[in-house]
């Protein structure tokens, strides 16, 4: 569920790109309404154009795209995605460079999946507060492990997602056993070493 999250955040932050302005005309051709406008804004679109000029025809598609999902986002979400945007600027470079990562396995998976992912995330959304909390600490938590643990812990949750429900179950059962048979088995030392140990047999 929390790796949900995390690329449902990553989509979101994803929509702060899609506010550039309809594409230009092309070269040569007059650029209508430049004389309205401030010049910080002129320079802007002028830096625009030319960012267009310079895109593959694939790119000018993803923007073309990203354009006509921005319009049609209400003004709440369009707010939202600006916030969103002013975060991700403000994150350590680090930060910046894993949600990116994340941002683009997002556009890798299949539509279906990515369907499956905003409804999760839909989800959460609806979720009460402390609930929310609580899958937060758990992302923190997961962002710290080392890679070798997330790899092992994403091959776990891929694992549990494919079982049936009487596999869970099983899983479960397992799992609260080996919980419980734990203490029995080994019990901590003290620093200074006089605690018990290993449990006499």
């Amino acid at each position: 569920m929390v790796r949900l999250i995390a690329l449902g955040l990553a989509s979101l932050l994803g929509l702060a790109a899609a506010q550039a302005p309809p594409p230009p005309p092309p070269a040569g051709a007059p650029i209508q309404g430049l004389d309205r406008l401030s010049p910080e804004e002129r320079a802007a679109a002028e830096r625009n154009l030319e960012r267009w000029r310079g895109m593959t025809p694939e790119q000018r598609e993803r923007a073309l795209e990203n354009y006509r999902h921005w319009k049609s986002l209400s003004p709440e979400e369009r707010r939202n995605a600006r916030q969103n945007a002013q975060r991700f600027r403000q994150l350590p470079p680090s930060e910046r460079a894993r949600i990116m990562q994340d941002f683009q396995r997002w556009n890798q998976l299949p539509d279906d999946r990515k369907r499956e992912l905003e409804r999760a995330y839909e989800r959460y959304q609806q979720l009460p507060p402390e609930r929310r909390q609580q899958i937060q600490q758990r992302y923190e938590r997961y962002q710290s492990l080392s890679p070798e643990q997330r790899e092992r812990l994403d091959r776990n949750l891929e694992r549990w997602r494919t079982m049936t429900p009487e596999e869970r179950q099983q899983a479960r059962e397992q799992m609260r056993q080996r919980r419980q048979s734990a203490p029995h088995e080994i019990r901590p030392r003290r620093d200074d070493g006089s605690g018990p140990g290993r449990r006499p047999r």
